[in-house]
Formats: structure tokens, sequence, C-alpha cells
């Protein structure tokens, strides 16, 4: 849409990119906490949050006003906090154990729910927080507007719990919707829909290493397709998508 805006940055280090990641998200959350008085993060799992080392070092550690951080995932695995399938206990172990954002403001699903009301009950909290002003709404689409999700694909373009060809591709209506059928274990999950992820302020994708090298060949690639991957249905109303590759993921580019 003509509101996106996308670049790309690659990186020759892993250092490198954890260092841009650090930089820019330091960056942002100054812009909003400024802006807004709150900052709100989406984290998705994997080896996303081991990418945000930096965050808790100096110099960023302390250019951070944590307390206006508020901490959303946009997938989690139908799972209890502390089995090591949760992205929130991912989370919880690593980036989230150094820094002092309060606990309220780290928002984990219910765990003792099924997927199907875990789905309804994150939703109906984000609504609150909507009404509140801690969440931004889109004006064009009456979504909620978070400032930031910090994101990864995996090796067949999916982002969130979203895969392709299923048929929560094609949710409008749902903020968060629930799979029992995932092709990556666990089966069962909730997931951000896309007009919640396409009513973003900023998008970074991080890729880094070779298993998605080909996916972000196609994903970064021109040519039309009728194939597309869920990653390129991203289509930001009015925000940025930045990439963020090491040498490996940008090897086929």
């Amino acid at each position: 849409m003509a509101g996106e805006k996308k670049e790309v940055k690659i990186f020759d280090s892993d250092d490198d990119l954890v260092e841009g990641i650090a930089k820019h998200t330091t960056d942002l959350s100054r812009k909003f906490s400024i802006q807004r008085g709150a900052f709100t993060v989406v984290l998705s799992g994997g080896y996303l949050i081991e990418k945000l080392r930096k965050l808790v070092e100096p110099p960023y550690v302390g250019e951070v006003d944590w307390a206006k951080w508020h901490i959303f995932w946009v997938d989690e695995r139908v799972v209890k906090k502390d089995d090591p399938e949760s992205n929130y206990m991912l989370a919880k172990n690593g980036f989230l154990s150094k820094v002092p954002i309060p606990e309220d403001q780290i928002y984990a699903i219910n765990d003792s729910l099924d997927a199907e009301h875990a789905a309804e009950d994150y939703e109906s909290r984000l609504k609150e927080l909507v009404e509140r002003g801690v969440v931004e709404i889109s004006p064009q689409t009456k979504f909620p507007r978070f400032d930031l999700m910090l994101l990864g694909m995996g090796h067949d373009g999916h982002l969130a719990s979203l895969f392709p060809h299923h048929p929560l591709l094609s949710e409008k209506n749902r903020w968060v919707t629930f799979i029992k059928n995932s092709p990556k274990p666990p089966p069962v999950r909730i997931t951000f829909t896309f007009p919640v992820i396409d009513a973003s302020a900023y998008i970074f994708m991080v890729v880094a290493g070779s298993a998605e090298v080909d996916a972000v060949k196609k994903a970064l690639d021109n040519n039309s397709s009728n194939d597309l991957l869920p990653v390129q249905m991203v289509k930001l109303e009015n925000g940025e998508f930045i990439w963020f590759l090491d040498k490996l993921a940008a090897l086929k580019l």
C-alpha cells in the first residue's frame, strides 16, 4: 500500500546484527516514550530473543526508559507458562530477566484456558488497553496499532503462526485467533491476524543463518507471484518494514 516503506539492512557479523537491532529499537523506544508515554513492543519466539542481547548491555540499557515498555506476543504456543515451548518463558529467561519492565506490563496469555478461549481473552485484554490509551488504534482500520513488532520468519516464509495456504491467512475480523493444526510443533497456538500486523508502525524482521535463505530470496524478489509467502502478504497501511539480515540469510540476494 502507499503508506508502506521497506528497507533491507545486511550485517557482516552476528555482533553487527544485534548491535543494529539494539540501536534501532532504542531509537524507537525514545521516540514513542516521549511522544506517547508508552512503547508497545510485540515479540515472536525462536532465536529472535537471543538477538536482543545488546539491548541489556551498555550503552543501550541505560538509554531506555523501561517503565514505558509494554510487551506482547505476536503468537504463543498454548502451553503452561513454565513449559520450555513457551515463547513467554523463552523471553522471561532471556532478555526480559535483565530489564526492569513492570511485571503488569508483560502480557502473557492465560495458560489456564484452551486455545479458543485464550485467544478471546488476549483480544479482550488488548481492547481494554486500547480503551486506556496504552495501545493505539488505527484510525483507518480500527485495529490495534503497535509501535514495534520484532518478528522472525520460518523457512517456509511464515510469520507469527500464519502458515502457507492456511485458512487463517484470510482472517480479516479477529484481532487474535487460534490454530490447532500448526505444521510446526507444537500444533496448538494463538496468533495475531494480518490486520493487526498490517496496522503496525514498525516491523523489524530479523533473519539470521542459512535455514531461511531461500525464503528471504523469494520474499525480497520483485517478481510478482500468485503463490505468495505469508511474509509477502504483509501490507503495512502506514508504517515501516525493515529487514535485519546477516550475510548467510542474505546470501542469495
